[in-house]
């Protein structure tokens, strides 16, 4: 099977292509875990920077616009190369780009479109006819949880015979590591050392986690907090938190941005991973905490219910809930430990691995060339 996956995210800060599959790694792994399922893959990147890139079994192919703000599904790059192979599926990142899909059908009228889910929302109401035309012209649509289609199907944006397939949004090549020589090299330290990886703002919701450390450490007097971050919005509240609570003071590292290489090391070190997103479309880090097998402690929403599954691979709080977290951070102190590290990766080797990812895309792209119109759009998710 020869699959194209197309991004139609374009990079503004024109890098490189070598550069941007550097920063934007899970391009590149999903696309190399379908290769591994053995299926032929080509990924084409919307760029400023037009290049050509073989990685791990995959040609990667960087594409701009005829125009600063025209369709790259129109651009003659584009169409070419679409001429010159021979598709059986087209897959692409992300649900808002109805122009392009519906540009893309037009060049392809018989070749299955799967969309994946990318944190992606209801789109508003005056831009909802034309999203309804893109749905309406393709075959299927990954999300990481089944409930994230709700809101979409509650506003009537999923057409009957788009068939839906709940599939990790990415996977991670982070391994398992000595947690002693981590900690050695990062200097992290704590009974438990808790990290956190994600933005500080309201979405990751730092400060209910802030008081749920607060509330915890009358039990777990040695605990130490992590946070590694981004954009960081609520940093001025974070600091302000932090320094008029003696809970707190001392006990919390603000490491800021640190550069992805060693967030894995970080991970080896620590004995718990936090985070208190009230949404997310796959969560990354905690993708990647799995695959070092570091155990979660993170809010009970849908994608977290999907990746942790039922495998006890982590510990699940109530969103806003610090009285909640409280409880998990407890109850995580006393699971984590080498044999929690060992189940957490097996669950990852089992359900999001690079082979389980690409498994799994492999079964939605076959599915979608021998199904007919009018099953059950969640008949093939549901195992059916």
């Amino acid at each position: 099977m020869h699959v194209m996956q197309i991004s139609f995210f374009v990079d503004r800060q024109r890098r490189s292509p070598e550069r941007l599959l550097q920063d934007w790694y899970t391009l590149e792994d999903t696309a190399a875990a379908v290769a591994s399922a053995g299926e032929r893959v080509t990924v084409v990147q919307a760029s400023m920077v037009e290049g050509a890139v073989s990685r791990r079994g995959v040609d990667f192919s960087f594409m701009a616009p005829d125009a600063p703000d025209g369709l790259l599904a129109q651009s003659k790059t584009f169409r070419s190369r679409l001429r010159e192979l021979a598709l059986d599926v087209v897959h692409v990142h992300g649900l808002g780009f109805a122009r392009d899909v519906l540009a893309l059908r037009q060049l392809a009228p018989h070749v299955p479109i799967l969309l994946q889910d990318h944190a992606d929302r209801v789109p508003r109401l005056w831009r909802r006819a034309q999203w309804k035309r893109a749905a309406a012209a393709v075959d299927g649509v990954s999300f990481c949880a089944h409930a994230q289609i709700e809101p979409f199907a509650r506003a009537g944006m999923l057409p009957p015979h788009v068939r839906v397939f709940e599939i990790p949004e990415s996977t991670s090549r982070f391994v398992p590591g000595d947690a002693s020589a981590a900690r050695a090299v990062t200097g992290l330290h704590g009974d438990p050392a808790v990290l956190w990886v994600g933005h500080l703002d309201r979405n990751k919701d730092p400060l209910t986690v802030l008081e749920g450390v607060a509330r915890a450490v009358a039990d777990l007097p040695r605990l130490r907090l992590w946070c590694c971050f981004g954009s960081a919005p609520l940093l001025p509240a974070v600091e302000a938190r932090i320094a008029r609570d003696p809970a707190l003071r001392g006990r919390v590292h603000l490491l800021g941005r640190v550069p992805h290489e060693q967030i894995e090391m970080l991970m080896r070190a620590a004995d718990l991973f936090v985070l208190g997103s009230h949404r997310e479309g796959g969560n990354t880090s905690l993708i990647e905490a799995l695959a070092t097998g570091l155990l979660p402690v993170v809010t009970d929403i849908p994608s977290s219910r999907s990746l942790l599954g039922a495998d006890a691979a982590g510990i699940l709080w109530q969103r806003g809930d610090a009285r909640s977290l409280g409880d998990a951070l407890r109850q995580g102190a006393a699971a984590s430990g080498a044999e929690a590290r060992v189940r957490v990766r097996a669950h990852f080797d089992a359900h999001v691995s690079g082979l389980a990812l690409g498994r799994k895309f492999a079964a939605a792209y076959a599915h979608l060339l021998r199904v007919t119109p009018g099953e059950d759009v969640l008949r093939f998710a549901r195992g059916g």
